[in-house]
């Protein structure tokens, strides 16, 4: 959890209704968590899909299919509410490695 790319807001926020990246962009003050705010667009879509992978978020569905919108997952809304001190905490370079390495090399 701490080791999450945003801040606990976004994620209350997804909770709450769904977001697309450009307004999860437009709101680093709002959603950013220190200084590891993604430099570019593409490094953003990048941390919004790894947190796909791991069962965090969802792309929101209607009726058309597929939407552009990410909402919170039953698992993210779980970790929210059971570790939401965790997301407070900043993370140790231990940490950091181990997720960077578990993020570039999943299995």
């Amino acid at each position: 959890m701490r080791c999450l790319p945003f801040a606990a807001e976004l994620y209350r926020e997804l909770q709450q209704q769904g977001l697309d990246a450009h307004t999860i962009w437009q709101n680093r003050s709002r959603f950013g968590r220190g200084p590891s705010w993604p430099g570019d667009g593409e490094r953003l879509e990048d941390d919004l899909r790894w947190l796909i992978t791991v069962g965090v978020l969802r792309r929101e569905v209607d009726g058309q299919g597929l939407t552009s919108r990410f909402r919170l997952t039953p698992l993210g809304r779980d970790l929210l509410d059971s570790h939401q001190a965790e997301l407070l905490k900043p993370a140790d370079w231990n940490d950091r490695l181990r997720h960077a390495l578990r993020r570039r090399w999943p299995f």
